[in-house]
C-alpha cells in the first residue's frame, strides 16, 4: 500500500511541476487571470496559447462564442 501511494504522490508532483495539471491556485485577494498566470508560471507563449485554444474548439470541447471571447482576451493582455 505505502508503494502505491508514493508513486500516487510521485505521479501527481510530476505532472503538476511539468504543468500537465494546473490548477491555478494562487495566494492572495481579487481575481486572478488564468491567461497570465500560465505565461509566468509555465512559460506558455502567446502562439501556444493560440493554439491550444484552437485545438480544443476543433475537437468542440468549447463553442465559438467562447473561441472568439478567449482569442480575444489573449490578444487583448499581449
Amino acid at each position: 500500500m505505502n508503494k502505491l501511494l508514493a508513486s500516487t504522490f510521485a505521479l501527481i508532483t510530476l505532472l503538476l511541476l511539468s504543468g500537465c495539471l494546473g490548477l491555478g491556485v494562487h495566494v492572495g485577494g481579487g481575481k486572478k487571470n488564468t491567461t497570465d498566470y500560465y505565461s509566468k508560471n509555465y512559460g506558455v507563449t502567446l502562439g501556444q496559447q493560440l493554439m491550444d485554444l484552437q485545438k480544443a474548439y476543433d475537437q468542440g470541447v468549447i463553442t465559438k462564442s467562447q473561441y472568439d471571447s478567449e482569442k480575444k482576451k489573449l490578444l487583448k493582455e499581449y
